[in-house]
């Protein structure tokens, strides 16, 4: 229990406000550079390299390949992560928290990511209800 409060408060003390940006970019490169088609077409968080780049919603995406980097131009709803890429707990939590890109879930066709592997596991345990919670908080939360 310990331990799952200090993981609280380090999280609350990364977490910011999503002011005007609505993806979760450092240096304005989104996730990390994770490319995010992957994790629909290879299942597991894949580094992006920066010559295969697409500039959407404000960020700088990076793909390990062309076609993957084409597959999100075409259709970047498709494979964009939900929240901006803010940690889908944190957003449940109505704040937002960055990510790491080894935390991820595929629910109903869309990408979620979380703070860690650990908050992940928290987040899943009432992932519908998280969904729900999340989904009413993004709105106010991205306008920020």
């Amino acid at each position: 229990m310990a331990r799952f409060l200090a993981l609280i408060l380090l999280v609350l003390a990364l977490a910011r406000p999503a002011a005007a940006d609505t993806v979760f970019a450092e240096n304005g490169v989104a996730l990390r550079g994770t490319d995010v088609v992957a994790y629909f077409t290879a299942g597991d968080a894949v580094p992006g390299k920066p010559e295969f780049r697409h500039d959407w919603n404000g960020a700088t995406w990076h793909f390990a390949s062309a076609q993957n980097r084409d597959a999100f131009a075409a259709d970047p709803a498709r494979y964009a992560p939900q929240y901006g890429g803010f940690c889908a707990w944190a957003v449940a939590n109505n704040y937002t928290a960055p990510i790491d890109p080894d935390a991820w879930r595929i629910a109903d066709g869309k990408l979620y990511l979380n703070y860690s592997r650990f908050v992940q596991l928290r987040w899943d345990m009432s992932r519908a209800a998280n969904i729900a919670k999340a989904d009413a908080n993004w709105p106010a939360l991205s306008r920020r």
